[in-house]
């Protein structure tokens, strides 16, 4: 081990670190939303006009490569946005075809959030599904309309059953986050393979890589355990 060598590699790791970090944030929150909503429609059947397009959806993100995805998005786009800035010019309408054009950093956080969505969805799907009809049953007797009966009945439960899938599916994204590298995106794993590329010294510098993601798997497991803990219900569930 050269000592020399990580006094020069920690503040380049560190750099892509913080690039990681501003991609799996904003990517598991989205991620987790679209997840509820979605999960909750397809589970509950309603409303019924949203569910096929949904159903689509999830099966294009699960069952497509996540490095396609993003290379489709990213290099992809652009190609609808030509047509489309000409469409807009001729008639004199706002710049859309801008949206077409995304940073390395705008299109992996995209298609992260849409790709983990479709999976939470699947949780929250098979959660709502696995509560008893005697409960729809007993709300409708009290008089619950059915938007009160999701509200208050169902998607709490479905949240706490579904929680440690939806858990492991944060801890998957934190890894393939690497995947925005793709993109050039100056991530931890980009920048980790340039200097390792650059000194030829790829195992001290990935085993250093890896201690990274080491770290945020565990804080992220860690922080998963306290919140199923802070809202168990006594009873419920173990």
């Amino acid at each position: 081990m050269d000592a020399a060598y990580f006094k020069e590699l920690w503040p380049v790791l560190n750099e892509g670190f913080w690039l990681s970090l501003k991609i799996i944030v904003p990517s598991a929150t989205l991620g987790l939303a679209i997840g509820v909503l979605v999960g909750a429609v397809r589970g509950t059947g309603y409303p019924k006009f949203l569910v096929r397009p949904l159903n689509i959806y999830v099966s294009l993100f699960r069952g497509t490569a996540l490095a396609m995805q993003l290379v489709v998005v990213y290099y992809g786009l652009p190609d609808l946005g030509r047509p489309l800035k000409a469409f807009c010019l001729a008639h004199d309408l706002p710049a859309l075809w801008k949206l077409c054009y995304l940073s390395p950093y705008a299109a992996s956080v995209l298609v992260f959030s849409l790709c983990s969505g479709a999976y939470h969805s699947e949780y929250i799907r098979g959660a709502i599904l696995s509560i008893k009809k005697g409960q729809f049953q007993a709300a409708k007797a009290l008089g619950l309309t059915r938007a009160q009966t999701f509200r208050t009945i169902v998607i709490p439960q479905a949240l706490r059953r579904a929680w440690p899938g939806c858990g492991n599916e944060i801890v998957y994204l934190i890894k393939y986050s690497s995947l925005a590298m793709l993109l050039s995106a100056k991530e931890l794993t980009s920048v980790a393979k340039a200097m390792a590329d650059y000194e030829f010294r790829y195992t001290e510098t990935f085993f250093a890589a890896g201690l990274y993601y080491l770290f945020l798997v565990s804080v992220a497991a860690w922080i998963m355990r306290r919140l199923e803990k802070h809202y168990a219900i006594p009873g419920f569930g173990r």
